[in-house]
């Protein structure tokens, strides 16, 4: 029996989240709770759609989203980045509410509405390390829409990201009115560990070759250098005393 065909597909995925959500709650759970909603409702469902995307799934605080171009879905992030500053233009500055957004290209598996795979989990992985108002885009994505849109994009350098075996290259979207830079971890590079063993065999073969020049054995070859020992002769004509 052969086995179910799994629905696969490359799309651009965008992974959104409040910065900060549990500290708002705390501060105004009511009020917080209701301004996230009438944002989704007014701005940013009708924002998505337009742009051709779907709402995969709303997480609490966060969105999964699914657009048919990366174009289009870095559009999408940095007028919803431009946007909520707007909205909130009016608000406290420890009660904004701020999202942070990441973007991937990769080969998805659809199943019943959702979608799985390396693909979503590096944009996920993207969200958690962009600023408060920012975007960060991974390579593949920066290589489908430079020179297509009017923002500017930065590196952002290599990063090792949780459940991705390779770093992922990332890019910062520059665009009027973007959140301030924030400097992300650098990539550390792996380790190369030497064996002790292989160490201490290395030291022993340093120490044997010195004991070797300071102690050859034999006598000395030919045509070199000596010294002799010869009887001494005494010249002042005293009786040697005992």
């Amino acid at each position: 029996m052969a086995a179910p065909r799994v629905d696969r597909r490359l799309a651009a995925v965008l992974a959104a989240d409040v910065v900060g959500y549990s500290r708002l709650m705390g501060r105004d759970e009511q009020g917080t709770h209701d301004r996230l909603k009438a944002h989704r409702k007014e701005f940013l469902e009708p924002l998505i759609a337009e742009h051709g995307g779907r709402i995969v799934k709303l997480m609490g605080d966060g969105a999964l989203c699914e657009f048919g171009s990366a174009v289009d879905a870095v559009r999408c992030a940095v007028l919803l980045q431009q946007g909520m500053t707007e909205r909130e233009a009016g608000v406290a500055e420890q009660d904004k509410l701020r999202f942070r957004v990441g973007i991937n290209v990769g080969d998805v598996i659809h199943e019943e509405g959702d979608i799985y795979g390396d693909g979503v989990n590096v944009a996920a992985r993207l969200e958690q390390l962009a600023e408060p108002g920012g975007v960060l885009v991974a390579r593949n994505v920066h290589n489908q829409v430079q020179g297509k849109l009017a923002f500017r994009f930065e590196p952002a350098g290599r990063h090792r990201v949780k459940n991705i075996a390779e770093p992922v290259e990332v890019w910062r979207v520059v665009s009027e009115g973007a959140a301030p830079r924030r400097r992300l971890p650098a990539l550390r590079p792996r380790r190369s560990i030497v064996p002790a063993a292989a160490v201490l065999a290395a030291l022993v073969l340093v120490l044997l070759g010195g004991a070797w020049w300071l102690w050859p054995e034999g006598p000395a070859p030919a045509g070199k250098a000596s010294i002799a020992v010869l009887p001494f002769d005494n010249l002042s004509g005293d009786e040697p005393t005992g």
